[in-house]
C-alpha cells in the first residue's frame, strides 16, 4: 500500500477527530488538573481505539460499503438497527448544535469587535444559513474549502503552540481533583469518536487490514498527542480560578469566546489573540461542515430524497432547523451538547461494536484472521463494562 494513501488515511482520521470539541477540553477538564486531565485522555484514546478497530472487524464480515445501520441491522436485527439509527441521529444533531453554538460565539465575539453588535440569535442563523449553502453547494465544494481550512488550521495549530509555550507557568499546572473528571468524560470520549467513517476507509483501502490497522492506530495518536500538548499549553497559561478563568467558563454561556478573552488577559499579545481568535474560527467552520455534510447525506439516503430540488431544500431543512432551534432556545449549549454527543458515542461507537463483534466471532468462529483486538470474551466483557459504567456515569450527572 504506497505511503501516500495512508497518509490521506491518517489525515482523514486526525480531520474527523480534531474540530471544536479542542476548544471544549480546557475548559472541561481545568477542575481535574493537568495531570488526571491527561491520564483519562490516554484512557479514552485507548478505550475509543479499540471501538474503531471492533467497528472494523465487523465491517469487515459483511460486503464493502456497509454503513453502521446496516452492520446493527446484520449482527443484531431490527432491534440493533433501530437503535443505530437513533444514536447516529442524535449524534450528528448534538455536534451540530454545538457547533452552531459555538460557530455563532465566535461569530459574534468578532463582529462586536468591529463594533457591530447584533442580537445573538441573529448570529446563530446567519452563521446557519451563511455556511448551509456550502452544504447545498455539494461535496466538491465542501471539499475545496474544508482542505483550504484544514491545512490553515494544522498550521495556525502548531504555531499557537510554539508561541504561547513560553509563557507556560508550572504553577498554574499544578492542583486539580480526580473527582472533578467525572463531568467531562462525555466530551473526552466525544473528542475521539472518529470510528464512525471505518466504514469508508474499510472500502478506501480495498480490504487490506494491516493498512487499516495502522490507519486507525496512528491515526487517533495524532489527536491525543495534539490534546496533550494544547492542554498542557492553555491549562498553563489560563488560570483555573477567578472570573476570567477555565473554571468560570463552565458555566458560560460564552465559552469560545471567553477562553479567547481569558488567553488574551494572561499573555497580554496582540499577535497571540488574533490567531487564538483565528484558529477558533477555523475549527468551527470545519467541524460544522463536516458535521453537516454527514447528517445532510445521512437524512437523503435514509428518507431517500434527492439532495438538489425541491426535496434538496426539505432536506437542507430537516439537517439544520432542529439543531438552530436548539441554539436558538439555548445558546449556551456547546459544552453540554458534546457531553450528550459523547453519551451517542459511547452507544454507537463502543457498546453496539462490542457486542457485534460477540455476535460475530460466535456466528462464524473460523474468520480468526479477522479478529483484530486479542483477549477474547474476557476484552471484550471489559469493553461492555466500560460502556456500560459510562452510561450510567453520564445519566446520573
Amino acid at each position: 500500500m504506497p505511503n501516500s494513501k495512508i497518509i490521506g488515511g491518517v489525515l482523514l482520521i486526525v480531520g474527523t477527530s480534531i474540530g471544536g470539541g479542542m476548544l471544549a477540553l480546557p475548559v472541561c477538564t481545568a477542575a481535574a488538573g493537568i495531570t488526571n486531565s491527561i491520564i483519562f485522555l490516554i484512557s479514552c484514546w485507548m478505550v475509543m481505539t479499540i471501538g474503531a478497530l471492533l467497528v472494523l472487524e465487523v465491517n469487515l464480515r459483511l460486503p464493502a460499503g456497509s454503513n453502521m445501520i446496516s452492520m446493527a441491522k446484520s449482527t443484531l436485527g431490527l432491534p440493533g438497527q433501530i437503535i443505530a439509527w437513533v444514536a447516529y441521529l442524535l449524534l450528528l444533531y448534538t455536534l451540530l448544535a454545538a457547533y452552531i453554538s459555538g460557530g455563532s460565539d465566535v461569530f459574534s465575539d468578532l463582529l462586536h469587535k468591529a463594533n457591530v453588535n447584533i442580537p445573538n440569535y441573529l448570529t446563530a442563523i446567519i452563521f446557519t444559513c451563511l455556511f448551509s449553502l456550502i452544504i447545498y453547494s455539494g461535496i466538491r465544494a465542501v471539499d475545496y474549502v474544508n482542505r483550504g481550512l484544514m491545512f490553515g488550521k494544522l498550521g495556525i495549530y502548531l504555531l499557537l503552540v510554539l508561541i504561547i509555550s513560553p509563557y507556560v507557568n508550572i504553577k498554574t499546572l499544578s492542583g486539580g481533583k480526580i473527582a472533578a473528571i467525572s463531568g467531562s468524560l462525555m466530551i473526552l470520549i466525544a473528542s475521539f469518536g472518529f470510528a464512525s467513517i471505518v466504514p469508508s476507509l474499510r472500502e478506501y483501502f480495498k480490504d487490506d487490514i494491516n493498512s487499516l490497522r495502522k490507519v486507525i492506530i496512528y491515526g487517533s495518536l495524532i489527536p491525543l498527542i495534539c490534546y496533550i500538548l494544547w492542554e498542557i499549553v492553555i491549562m498553563g497559561v489560563v488560570s483555573r480560578d477567578g472570573n476570567l478563568g477555565l473554571i468560570a467558563l463552565m458555566s458560560s454561556d460564552h465559552a469560545t469566546s471567553g477562553l479567547t478573552d481569558s488567553l488574551s488577559n494572561a499573555v497580554n499579545s496582540q499577535w497571540i489573540t488574533g490567531f487564538f481568535g483565528l484558529f477558533t474560527s477555523i475549527c468551527m467552520i470545519t467541524a460544522f461542515l463536516g458535521v453537516s455534510l454527514g447528517l445532510f447525506d445521512f437524512l437523503a439516503d435514509g428518507l431517500k430524497l434527492k439532495k438538489a430540488g425541491h426535496q434538496g431544500k426539505f432536506t437542507l431543512a430537516l439537517t439544520f432547523l432542529p439543531p438552530l432551534s436548539i441554539v436558538l432556545i439555548n445558546p449556551g449549549i456547546y459544552l453540554k451538547a458534546f457531553s450528550y454527543a459523547g453519551i451517542c458515542c459511547v452507544i454507537l461507537l463502543l457498546l453496539l461494536p462490542t457486542i457485534m463483534a460477540w455476535r460475530g466471532r460466535k456466528a462464524d468462529p473460523q474468520l480468526r484472521s479477522i479478529i483484530l483486538v486479542p483477549g477474547g470474551n474476557i476484552i471484550l466483557t471489559i469493553m461492555g463494562v466500560i460502556a456500560v459504567f459510562l452510561l450510567i456515569l453520564a445519566i446520573k450527572g
